[in-house]
Order: C-alpha cells, then sequence, then structure tokens
C-alpha cells in the first residue's frame, strides 16, 4: 500500500509526494490528475530507459489521449540549453499543447531538465517527478526547482514550477550502481546534518541496512529525509531564507564539481563540501574539534570521499564566486552549530574557504601515513 505526504505552497495544498515500492498505483493517480484528454510526453535519459520507459509507457497508454517517449543521452553533459532545445522541437513536432503534460522518469538531471522544459514550453504546462535515483528521490525532485546548466556552470539557469505529483518507487533504487547510490546518500546525510540530529543518528544505527538496501528501511529513509526538505521548502518555497540551508556543502562541491569536469558524481562532491564546511565551522568556533572530526568520518561508511586529488585550493575559491547563492557580492555560506542545527553566514571569506579545501585535498604525504 503506498503512502503519502502533501507539500503545501502559499499554506495551501500544492502536490502529493507518493511513497511505493512499485509503479502499480502510478495509473490511478494519474487518472486523478485527469490525463485522459491529454497528451502526455516520457522524458528520460538513455540508462533509465533501458529499465523503466517502457514499464510506465505501458501504464499510461491507454489512460491519455497520446503517450510518447522522448529520451537524450545520461549524463550531466546533456543537462544543457541544447537538450531543452530538443525537447521543445520534439513537443511541438507531436503537437503539444498547453493542456499537455511532461513525465520526468529519472535521475536529478532529468528531473530538473524536464522540469525546466514543462516551466518555459508555452509559458508553462504541467509536468511530473517520476525520481527513480537516491539523489532526486531524496532532493531535487522535491520543491519545485527546476534547470539546466550553463558553459559548465551548475543550474545558472532555471525557474520555480511546482511538479503536479511525486511518484517514488523506491525499489528502482535496487537497480543503481552502489557509486550512484551512494552518491544518493550524501543529499539524505545532508537533511540529517542541517536540521534532524535525531535522523542523523537513525542513519548511522541503520548503516548495515541502508548499505545493503533493505527496502522498508530504504523506504522509511527516504519519507524521513522527504519530511525534514517537506518543512523547509514550505516555510521558504522561493529560497529567500531557510531553504538556503539546504545548500550545505553546495558551494564548494558544486566548484569540485566543475574543477573536476563531471569526473565526480554530484552527491560525492557534497559529501566532499560537507566536511569543508564542518572545517569552516571548526575554525569559526561553531563546532568543537572532536565534532568536526565525526562529521568528516561518518561519511566514510556510506562509501562516500572526504579526500580529493589533483584540485587547485585557489581555483576552487575563485569558482565559488560564480555561485548562484551570491547575494549582493556575499557568499551566503552554510555553516554547522551542531549536528542538526545549521545556519546562514555571509562572513565566510577567500581563505576560509582556500584553507578548507587544503584540508580536502589528498596528496603523496597522505599515503605516506
Amino acid at each position: 500500500m503506498a503512502q503519502r505526504m502533501t507539500i503545501n505552497y502559499e499554506k495551501k495544498p500544492c502536490y502529493d509526494i507518493v511513497f511505493s515500492q512499485s509503479f502499480e498505483e502510478l495509473g490511478c493517480e494519474l487518472e486523478d490528475l485527469g490525463i485522459k484528454e491529454r497528451r502526455l510526453c516520457i522524458v528520460t535519459d538513455s540508462s533509465v530507459e533501458a529499465l523503466y520507459a517502457q514499464s510506465v509507457f505501458e501504464i499510461i497508454k491507454d489512460k491519455c489521449k497520446k503517450a510518447v517517449i522522448f529520451s537524450f543521452p545520461s549524463g550531466e553533459q546533456s543537462k544543457t540549453l541544447d537538450t531543452a532545445r530538443k525537447v521543445y522541437t520534439f513537443l511541438i513536432e507531436e503537437g503539444f499543447d498547453r493542456g499537455d503534460l511532461l513525465i520526468a522518469l529519472g535521475g536529478g538531471v532529468v528531473g530538473d531538465l524536464t522540469g525546466f522544459a514543462a516551466a518555459t514550453y508555452l509559458r508553462g504546462i504541467d509536468f511530473i517527478q517520476i525520481p527513480t535515483t537516491l539523489l532526486s528521490q531524496a532532493d531535487s525532485s522535491i520543491g519545485g526547482k527546476t534547470g539546466v546548466d550553463f558553459d559548465g556552470f551548475k543550474n545558472m539557469v532555471g525557474a520555480f514550477h511546482m511538479p503536479k505529483l511525486v511518484y517514488m518507487n523506491v525499489s528502482s533504487l535496487k537497480t543503481l550502481e552502489e557509486r550512484q547510490y551512494f552518491s544518493g546518500f550524501a543529499e539524505i546525510m545532508k537533511h540529517g546534518l542541517i536540521r534532524d540530529h535525531i535522523f542523523y543518528e537513525w542513519l548511522l544505527e541503520n548503516m548495515y541496512e541502508i548499505c545493503e538496501r533493505e527496502p522498508s528501511v530504504l523506504e522509511e529513509m527516504v519519507m524521513r529525509s522527504s519530511s525534514i526538505k517537506k518543512m523547509i521548502v514550505e516555510k521558504d518555497p522561493m529560497e529567500k531564507g531557510d531553504r538556503a540551508l539546504l545548500n550545505l556543502g553546495h558551494t564548494i562541491g558544486h566548484a569540485i564539481e566543475k574543477a573536476k569536469n563531471f569526473e565526480l558524481y554530484h552527491g560525492e562532491c557534497v559529501a566532499l563540501g560537507c566536511v569543508a564546511a564542518a572545517f569552516i565551522s571548526w575554525k569559526h568556533e561553531l563546532l568543537t574539534m572532536e565534532e568536526y572530526y565525526e562529521i568528516r568520518d561518518m561519511f566514510v561508511p556510506f562509501n562516500l570521499p572526504i579526500s580529493v586529488e589533483d584540485i587547485d585550493a585557489r581555483e576552487i575559491a575563485a569558482l565559488t564566486k560564480t555561485d548562484k547563492k551570491m547575494d549582493a557580492g556575499k557568499l551566503k555560506f552554510i555553516l554547522l552549530k551542531k549536528v542538526g542545527k545549521a545556519i546562514v553566514d555571509t562572513s565566510v571569506t577567500e581563505e576560509d574557504i582556500i584553507n578548507a579545501v587544503r584540508e580536502i585535498v589528498f596528496t603523496e604525504d597522505d599515503m605516506k601515513e
């Protein structure tokens, strides 16, 4: 039996998140959205298309006016305006109008790009999210942020556009390759760090079951993580205040992603960014040294990196200045006062960032120790 959670926008119900172990309830959920006379386009990538696109297509094809599939090559390199243009062209050729609907089937790249296409095609059409990765289930499918990268800069072009539904088939996490799975876990850990120390401790207590992807534990983990994001985005849907806390680890993490030419997964860079942010928090006397090292080391059992090779600290610091979270020339940096308590700080200096990045750079000396 699927479970559900309602996300409110401006204090009114906006869309539901459905948590299930299959796609069985998807057809009924879509019928409730009134799809009988609407065209539906499943937007997915080449990896997810092979796994789930046909299954979803079979569920929806007889419930709507027309169903089609648009697929693009998987990977961050496809999250561009050029791919969005190809989506627009496909929709035009298929006769899609403002009454029709897009279905984002895949991970964060698919969800962000499909949402952006929905927000901008004919000045806005409906879309739903069917996230199939832990990264997208834990984070990017919730809250209405959409966007594409621009010349390698993360999410520099985008819009807020709320989905009509988020349908999470938690069993899809079983098909993720290990590195991608644990990359998504970085966002789960981040939610505990910024807002809920009890959830953070639960993650550590259930470490074995999480690593083994035990279904009931995964569903509880995703639901509890989603409830944290729900609480934050409902309070601040347009990121004018508390929603910025969700960016813990992202300022330095995005810079590392770009500097490494996207060789590292997003969640891996977020983990590195969280370690750097915890280091700065210690140096700003918000955390004790012991708290910093404990936070750092807790990423290791979940196969997430706490150090990185071949990056230049000054280059990373320079890249953070292009971050979209700059406000009136000041960088809104997220620091930790303790596990479960994050704050927005505008006093972090370039030297702070350089020192923090140097802390996470793996050198030949480390190998000798």
